[in-house]
């Protein structure tokens, strides 16, 4: 056994050896959470905030932040609830993906055209689409939709639940593009030395809206999982998933300042917070204590991936 080469891979994957350390840890301490049904749960509950982070991370990526997204999710869902709830779902679905494209994109319109910071870009956005979806529904939540639609959040196919099956097709479709096609050549590109790019003959501004609005279509799929699931769409879903996502890509080994990241490592990234959630969970650790263990352990990350 080559231990220079296994050392390597691991500094290469940080996120793949936290969380199998998680699972080891946890595995020890608790005899439920080895357990096929516990595992199937974990990945049910990630699977809404890895689609986000997928989003997020090519826009970290590029060298941007996106703080919307949790506002884009809301107000995807509860646009796409009252059209349901008027009788097509169909209509509905289609109205959430274009409630969140469209959003994403005037993000990256003003962050491209305004030459506006992302993250004053996105914080003003954010306000303003929590503030829609107040206004949209008085506060109120919108309830009751039929089953063709609650399959989404609650089916199974082949025993395995849609969430999770959906989690991984957008993964497989986010990884090729960020690896095969011009897109995430670019990204990598823009995120890396954005005037560089731009001296290459690479239409920067016109990828940062493409990527802006992939975050915000993104936000707006995991919207119609978590609303077909619950039945009901809230005005204040996704309070704090900006957090959680841009966390899933930072644990996944990312860097802020752009340039560095892949879609495998948000996916483990997000995994690490759901087995830190759950496994903290079987061992009744108090929830006020479950926050400061993620924010060192994001630390912690951000601290290894310094050195790397």
């Amino acid at each position: 056994m080559n231990w220079k080469i296994i050392v390597k891979k691991a500094k290469e994957y940080p996120a793949i050896v936290g969380f199998i350390g998680l699972v080891v840890f946890f595995a020890i301490l608790s005899d439920r959470f080895l357990s096929l049904s516990n595992f199937i749960n974990v990945f049910r509950q990630v699977s809404i905030q890895a689609i986000i982070a997928f989003g997020m991370t090519l826009v970290i990526i590029s060298g941007g932040i996106d703080l919307s997204v949790g506002s884009i999710f809301a107000l995807s869902a509860v646009i796409m609830a009252s059209v349901i709830k008027g009788g097509s779902v169909f209509l509905g679905i289609l109205a959430a993906l274009a409630v969140g494209a469209l959003f994403g994109s005037i993000n990256g319109f003003i962050i491209a055209k305004g030459k506006i910071q992302p993250f004053i870009v996105t914080l003003a956005t954010m306000a303003i689409a929590r503030s829609l979806t107040l206004v949209y529904t008085q506060g109120m939540p919108i309830t009751g939709f039929p089953y063709s639609f609650r399959f989404i959040g609650r089916g199974e196919i082949l025993g395995i639940p849609v969430p999770i099956v959906i989690m991984f097709g957008i993964f497989a479709i986010i990884w090729y593009i960020s690896m095969y096609t011009k897109l995430g050549l670019y990204t990598y590109a823009i995120g890396g030395n954005e005037t560089a790019a731009k001296l290459s003959g690479v239409k920067v501004d016109k990828y940062k809206v493409i990527i802006y609005m992939l975050s915000g279509l993104l936000s707006a799929i995991a919207a119609i999982i978590l609303t077909s699931r619950l039945n009901s769409a809230q005005p204040t879903f996704g309070t704090g998933y900006e957090l959680d996502a841009i966390a899933a890509v930072v644990l996944g080994g990312a860097s802020l300042a752009g340039g560095k990241g892949t879609v495998i490592g948000t996916l483990f990234g997000a995994l690490i917070m759901g087995i830190l959630n759950n496994g903290l969970n079987l061992l009744n650790v108090s929830p006020f204590y479950q926050q400061a263990v993620k924010g060192i352990v994001i630390l912690i990350a951000v601290l290894i991936e310094r050195e790397n």
